[in-house]
């Protein structure tokens, strides 16, 4: 295969990969994975959760439904990327938006496909998320208040998609959730303050846009304060065990980011506080094997047995 093919073909998988958030997508199974061991199958060997069929399936069916929603997503915010992100634009680019249609639909028909495999609930379930994201990309996002709370709502789903598996309704899972609600929706947020030059050349009325910068920082300062509540609340739990150090990890660095954030003005500030807040979740996710260091001892110990 000759140089110029073979550098094609990859920058068009880098394209792809760029298109569908692969890191996202990586960190998803990751969470779903360590989310069904430590906490909505506490009383299940290691063994038997990495070998459940289908929980294999559920995992699955969250990636390529999740995937064609970044893909769709990518393909109606094509004109707003090339202001707000014009090096990801030029990547995403090297694959035509027909075959990114293509690639839609086929990922969310295998997504569906495995959904059936699950049982006809959860492929109602992954029918309305594929749904919602289109409505999402298509209407929602383009909206003040509306597309924030529908980002986050479809950004928490697929964490609940094990969780429904499972059928674990513990009150910490409602608590830990409501805490993740609130980091991820002052995330999109941010989002939208690090994006409004392209929002507003595209007429979108995202919250910014809409109410301005300074109200959108002082919701985003409310919602950091309202994280206190669940915090507090997880923090009388015994099982929370290691974890509870995470958490204190994370009041440090959202009092950081609420600080910062009232100081900021520029598209890179804002950025960076984006991203501190992502690898908050993704040391969350991380931290999720601490959540009872007594049951993560049994499930070692189970599994060399």
């Amino acid at each position: 295969m000759s140089t110029p093919k073979v550098k094609q073909i990859t920058l068009k998988f880098f394209s792809l990969f760029s298109a569908v958030r692969g890191y996202n997508i990586l960190v998803l199974v990751f969470a779903q994975y360590l989310a069904a061991i430590f906490i909505f199958s506490p009383t299940k060997s290691l063994r038997e959760v990495v070998f459940d069929l289908h929980l294999l399936y559920v995992v699955l069916a969250s990636v390529f439904v999740i995937s064609g929603g970044y893909i769709i997503n990518n393909f109606y915010d094509a004109k707003v990327d090339k202001i707000n992100r014009p090096v990801k634009a030029n990547l995403d680019n090297y694959v035509k938006q027909s075959t990114k249609l293509r690639l839609y639909f086929l990922l969310n028909f295998i997504g569906f496909a495995f959904g059936i495999l699950i049982s006809w609930k959860a492929a109602l379930f992954f029918a309305l998320y594929i749904f919602g994201i289109w409505f999402y990309s298509h209407k929602l996002k383009k909206h003040s208040f509306v597309g924030v709370i529908s980002a986050t709502v479809l950004t928490v789903l697929p964490f609940f998609a094990v969780f429904i598996y499972f059928g674990n309704f513990s009150k910490i899972i409602f608590v830990y959730a409501s805490f993740l609600f609130l980091v991820i929706m002052v995330r999109e947020l941010l989002k939208d303050l690090e994006n409004i030059k392209g929002a507003i050349a595209n007429n979108y009325a995202t919250f910014p846009v809409v109410h301005g910068e300074k109200k959108t920082k002082q919701l985003s300062i409310l919602l950091l304060v309202f994280t206190l509540f669940p915090i507090g609340i997880l923090f009388s739990y015994p099982a929370l065990s290691y974890m509870r150090y995470y958490f204190y990890f994370a009041l440090i660095v959202l009092v950081f980011v609420g600080f910062y954030l009232w100081k900021s003005t520029t598209k890179n500030q804002y950025r960076t506080l984006h991203n501190i807040l992502k690898l908050l979740l993704l040391v969350g996710v991380l931290f999720l094997i601490f959540i009872d260091t007594s049951l993560l001892l049994d499930k070692v110990i189970d599994r060399l047995n």
